[in-house]
């Protein structure tokens, strides 16, 4: 049963390459990154090997670090891997320890366990020269895997199941990350820290080496170190925090079997809501129903969520550059905000999935889709940029570049708006499915999304050259006349290119709107 269910993974696995060749080029794209990972990981190690203090200091934080990871971002990008689902073996009486193997097993086919398991290996030669390190390292690199692929098990099925309520899921996932878009601030941060004060790493890795986070990892060098009795205990307390693993893990597991989890119902409300607040037109009707995916669904609603972080973003930039922080914001906040929710509604009919029938149905035309679609985006958008656009200049003191901050802004939502109106009804690709986490990837994505999103951002460029030429003038000379042709010229040109992606989405839309239902349909 084991062999099984490890053919079935590979099964699937080679089925999502072979549907989409776009699967295949994320595939080749992500293990290329990670053998450099491996490359950077495997030098360091040999290069501390000749000290076995400093070795074995660098791998309990590097392993600690790990554990931690994958213990808590699988619950952030929850489902990331469709394949061997549990709840899918909920009507197979298949025997649980053979379902706990093969399972955890399974984890190490990918990119991110095949990864981790020639990491831990890299790890484990890089004490050649101690033999009974080298010895007790490659023993316990069983042990070290399996800690981080079960770990990541647990915390996601406890997720699961103590989260009921799939609202509950959503607001918690959106909150995770956080940190995540902060990566780059929270790393240099950390390092900065790390360099004013690395005479305390040391006895941070001795502490970290008896929590179940180090101690697997502390066991070669300990070995190496000569003690042999503390080696003893840490590897005890490695095993058995596995065997608590793996004890948490079989009764989740039993749990979800015995009770999938279910979703909320949803709420019963009086009046039309949304709708009553639009005109009863097909293109105030789509915009209702487009607005409350983006009140109610993290799928949109994440690109609301990382707007503000972009100010912590570009303030930390602008200071590392040497750039000033307070001209930095004023300047590209605006524009960036502008261009990702312009892009946010690229893949609309993507994220409608089989709702989409609900449009061929009831015979809207395409123009009013499109239209519909963007006037929701407007809604929430036009707010954020104006906002983004005006305030961090009028708060810095540079109220000069309003003008043409603010007309660059608009431009880049309309033009983008345009483009994304006429690409959304022609090229689809895999996106999160509906009620799904907003961060998942799923299989075929990767490659085919890079590609739209590069392509979108050519062209938006592109077409707002004849507003960023003037833009630029206005702000290296000061010009307050070069600022209103800024504003004016970007106004207009996103109107002009806003109404002309409408109509030719519009058009393509009643062209070929079955197809995009069969592609959409299969987007899984």
């Amino acid at each position: 049963m084991v062999a099984h269910l490890l053919r079935l993974k590979l099964l699937l696995l080679r089925n999502s390459l072979k549907r989409s060749p776009w699967q295949l080029v994320g595939i080749i794209l992500g293990a290329l990154y990670a053998l450099g990972f491996l490359a950077v990981l495997i030098a360091a190690l040999f290069i501390v090997g000749d000290d076995p203090a400093a070795a074995r200091t660098a791998v309990i934080l590097a392993g600690a670090a790990a554990v931690a990871g994958w213990a808590l971002i699988p619950v952030v990008f929850s489902g990331l891997d469709l394949t061997l689902d549990p709840a899918r073996f909920t009507t197979y009486a298949v025997p649980t320890p053979q379902l706990l193997t093969g399972l955890a097993a399974g984890g190490l086919i990918g990119i991110p366990g095949a990864t981790m398991l020639l990491a831990v290996l890299a790890q484990a030669a890089s004490w050649y020269r101690f033999p009974g390190a080298l010895a007790a390292a490659l023993v316990l690199s069983v042990v070290a895997v399996f800690t981080c692929l079960i770990a990541a098990r647990v915390t996601v099925a406890a997720a699961v199941s103590l989260t009921g309520s799939r609202r509950f899921r959503d607001f918690t996932g959106l909150l995770l990350v956080i940190p995540l878009v902060l990566l780059g601030p929270i790393i240099a941060g950390a390092a900065e820290g790390i360099r004013a004060g690395a005479e305390f790493l040391p006895g941070l890795a001795d502490v970290l080496a008896w929590t179940p986070l180090g101690a697997v990892w502390s066991v070669p060098g300990d070995i190496a170190l000569g003690h042999y009795g503390a080696a003893g205990a840490k590897a005890l307390i490695a095993v058995a925090f596995l065997a608590v693993l793996v004890l948490a893990w079989k009764a989740l597991l039993l749990r979800a079997l015995v009770s999938p989890p279910q979703s909320a119902a949803g709420r019963k409300s009086a009046g039309l809501g949304l709708f009553s607040r639009f005109p009863a037109t097909p293109t105030g009707a789509v915009a209702a129903r487009a607005l409350i995916y983006w009140l109610r669904d993290p799928r949109y609603s994440a690109s609301l969520l990382i707007v503000p972080l972009l100010v912590v973003v570009l303030l930390f930039a602008g200071n590392n550059a040497g750039a000033e922080a307070g001209l930095m914001v004023p300047l590209t906040l605006g524009p960036l905000v502008a261009f990702m929710l312009g892009f946010s509604i690229s893949a609309d009919v993507s994220y409608d999935n089989t709702a989409f029938a609900l449009h061929l149905a009831t015979g809207v035309s395409g123009r009013a889709d499109r239209a519909g679609r963007a006037l929701a985006c407007a809604v929430v958008s036009v707010p954020a940029v104006l906002a983004a656009a005006v305030l961090p200049a009028a708060l810095t003191g540079h109220a000069d570049l309003i003008a043409p901050v603010l007309g660059v802004s608009l431009a880049a939502l309309m033009v983008g708006l345009g483009v994304s109106s006429a690409v959304s009804a022609r090229y689809t690709y895999n996106v999160p499915l509906p009620g799904e986490n907003a961060f998942k990837t799923p299989p075929g994505s990767t490659g085919r999304a890079l590609l739209v999103q590069g392509a979108f951002s050519l062209v938006t460029f592109a077409l707002l050259v004849p507003v960023l030429v003037p833009g630029v003038l206005a702000v290296v000379l000061e010009s307050t006349l070069w600022g209103v042709v800024t504003l004016l010229a970007g106004l207009l040109l996103g109107a002009a290119v806003l109404i002309l992606g409408i109509r030719l989405g519009g058009r393509w839309l009643d062209a070929r709107g079955p197809e995009l239902l069969q592609q959409v349909s299969v987007n899984k």
